[in-house]
């Protein structure tokens, strides 16, 4: 009696040993850095490219861990129970149930998942030679089980097959948002890699330069006056336009006017303008971020002048443009400071009509749709289905907007006063 007691006992440890084993391998190698374990795998570490291996067929490594699991914890309960009955009788069941809960709780479950949530790379490569062995013993019962819960689920009309992991984008966002630190530098790192993100996303419509901002030349004025024009501008590209602004002939490179001048000892009147122009690069205004900085990559230029699907001159986009959306606002001595965003000391913003929405949102993270229209003036035209007047005052997306300034048609200044904390985040 005391030798099958004895022998009940150590096998219930065993059994309890090996439910912890089970517990903490899933949750090590669901928790392990799937960044850090490419990394090392690429360095060369043969365990953390077997963990990489196992991760890639999760269904078959969770079904081997859980059918491991389950096996030991019913054994080891079964048999606690058959030693309990033969010591208390009937009420070995009630203790039995008690006793094994509190074990299998405290030590096949939190303790090892606890530990295993804390060191999972380390762990799981450390174990991923074992759990490899385990999954292949157990493939067979666990394909089987697969297989008969795709068919039942199937039966109400789920088809697990057709069901993803979810997006890699979104799972990249998500860990964006987590990134902790400095506030300020936090949130400019977190708006620099939401930026990146978004290239994908964004038409080169929504930050280009808008045609009535933009600085061109005509180029049938004189020589000598065009050259006094691109002296005199802070850019060192222009385009020129001829007999009409839509009619786009070529840009002009201040360096290249400077090494023609020099061809000509300085002598403007034998400056030959044509023959230094660049040839224009026409984009669409619906070409995406990513594919145009691609573009400028490929064709080694830093310059091309937007179109509408009419051929119409809508503006230009510069390589800088698409920088800046990365990184922020990129100033030389030679850039006008015009943010046209001013702040009152009641906690409103004077802000141009002009001034884009997704810069408002990178700047102060109010998270404005800008799906339909690019600036605040194009917001409120949008919203409110109207041209308003001066001291007309709207509510769109819990902000307070009140029209200061407009000139013939279009929204040149809006006072605008943000919603507090709690209706940004209802409205968000």
């Amino acid at each position: 009696m005391e030798t099958w007691f004895i022998i009940s006992i150590i096998a219930i440890i065993i059994l309890l040993i090996l439910s912890a084993f089970f517990s903490g391998s899933e949750t090590a190698f669901t928790a392990a850095s799937r960044v850090r374990l490419r990394a090392r795998e690429k360095e060369g570490d043969k365990r953390a490219g077997l963990v990489n291996k196992i991760r890639d067929e999760k269904d078959r490594m969770i079904g081997a861990l859980l059918l491991g699991n389950n096996l030991v914890n019913i054994l080891a309960s079964a048999l606690a129970t058959s030693v309990l009955i033969k010591l208390f009788g009937e009420g070995g069941v009630i203790i039995a149930t008690l006793i094994m809960t509190m074990l299998v709780l405290i030590f096949a479950e939190v303790l090892p998942k606890t530990y295993a949530f804390h060191h999972a790379e380390a762990m799981s490569m450390r174990l991923s030679p074992l759990i490899n062995l385990v999954i292949k013993i157990f493939a067979p019962i666990t394909e089987a089980v697969t297989w008969i819960v795709r068919q039942v689920l199937r039966v109400f009309g789920v088809d697990i097959s057709k069901v993803g992991a979810g997006s890699h984008l979104e799972l990249l966002r998500g860990a964006i948002e987590m990134h902790e630190g400095p506030e300020q530098e936090t949130n400019d790192q977190r708006a620099m890699l939401r930026s990146i993100l978004d290239l994908a996303e964004v038409d080169v419509q929504d930050i280009m330069i808008h045609r009535k901002n933009v600085v061109m030349i005509d180029a049938d004025q004189p020589v000598d006056k065009i050259v006094e024009e691109v002296l005199s501008s802070p850019y060192t590209r222009l385009p020129l336009w001829k007999d009409d602004p839509d009619n786009i002939i070529g840009v002009l490179h201040s360096k290249q006017l400077l090494h023609e001048l020099m061809d000509t000892k300085g002598n403007i009147d034998n400056i030959n303008i044509e023959r230094i122009l660049m040839k224009p690069w026409f984009v669409p205004e619906t070409t995406i971020l990513y594919d145009q900085l691609q573009a400028f990559r490929k064709r080694k230029e830093h310059f091309a002048v937007v179109i509408d699907e009419y051929g119409t001159f809508m503006g230009i986009v510069t390589l800088e443009d698409i920088l800046e959306e990365i990184v922020g606002d990129i100033d030389d001595e030679h850039d006008e400071s015009m943010s046209g965003v001013r702040r009152l000391s009641n906690g409103s913003y004077i802000i141009d009509g002009e001034v884009t929405i997704r810069d408002l949102n990178r700047e102060f993270e109010w998270g404005l749709p800008h799906d339909e229209y690019a600036t605040l003036a194009g917001l409120i035209l949008y919203e409110s289905h109207m041209v308003p007047d001066v001291g007309q005052s709207f509510r769109f997306h819990g902000f307070q907007m009140d029209i200061v300034r407009k000139q013939r048609n279009q929204i040149t200044l809006v006072r605008v006063t943000p919603p507090d904390d709690e209706e940004l985040i209802e409205h968000s």
